[in-house]
C-alpha cells in the first residue's frame, strides 16, 4: 500500500512541476515568422521529457494543464484546439515510458531511437491531425490556414523534442545511473 501511495504522490508532484515548467516556458519561443502563431518552443521538449519519465497520465495532464494555464496567464484566453493536442502528445509519448528505460539509467541508442520515432508520430497525430481538425470544428478556422499552422508546429516540435528532449532524457538517465550505483555501493 505504501508503494502505491508513493507512486501516486510522485505522479502528482511530477504533474505539478511539469505543468509549472510548461507554463513558465510558454513565452520562451522563437517565432517561425512565415506561419502566424507558430514557433519553436522549448516547452514541447519539457512535456516530452516528463511524459517519457512519468508516463501517459503525467503527459496528458501536463499537456492540458500547462497549455491551458499558460494561454490564460500570458495570452488572456485559452485556445482549446491547441490545448488538447498537447495533452494527446503527452499521452502518446508517455505510453512508451517503460520502454525508454530513462528511470533505470538505460536510455541508450535503441531507446533514443524509439523515443524519437514515438515523438514524431505523436507530434503528427497532435499537430497535423488533431489541432487543425479542432480549429475547424471549434473555431470555424479556414482549413488551409490551420493545416499550414499544424504542419509548421509539427516540424518545430519534432526538432525541439529531438534535440532538447533527447538531451534532457539522456542527462537524467545518466544521473539516475550514477545515483543507482552510489546506492549499490552503500
Amino acid at each position: 500500500m505504501a508503494n502505491k501511495s508513493t507512486s501516486i504522490i510522485r505522479l502528482v508532484v511530477a504533474i505539478g512541476i511539469g505543468s509549472a515548467l510548461f507554463i513558465a516556458l510558454t513565452t520562451v519561443q522563437i517565432p517561425l515568422g512565415f506561419i502566424p502563431n507558430t514557433a519553436l518552443q522549448i516547452r514541447a521538449a519539457v512535456l516530452a521529457f516528463f511524459a517519457a519519465v512519468f508516463g501517459p497520465i503525467a503527459g496528458l495532464a501536463i499537456g492540458i494543464i500547462g497549455h491551458a494555464l499558460g494561454d490564460a496567464l500570458f495570452y488572456g484566453g485559452i485556445w482549446w484546439s491547441w490545448v488538447f493536442p498537447d495533452g494527446l502528445f503527452g499521452l502518446l509519448v508517455g505510453l512508451f515510458a517503460s520502454k525508454y528505460a530513462i528511470e533505470k539509467g538505460g536510455f541508450n541508442t535503441k531507446s533514443i531511437l524509439l523515443f524519437n520515432v514515438v515523438q514524431i508520430v505523436a507530434n503528427a497525430a497532435a499537430w497535423v491531425l488533431c489541432a487543425p481538425v479542432l480549429d475547424i470544428l471549434i473555431y470555424k478556422e479556414p482549413a488551409n490556414k490551420v493545416f499550414a499552422q499544424g504542419a509548421a508546429a509539427f516540424v518545430a516540435n519534432v526538432i525541439v523534442v529531438a534535440v532538447v528532449g533527447t538531451l534532457l532524457a539522456w542527462g537524467y538517465s545518466k544521473v539516475k545511473t550514477k545515483s543507482s550505483s552510489l546506492k549499490a555501493e552503500n
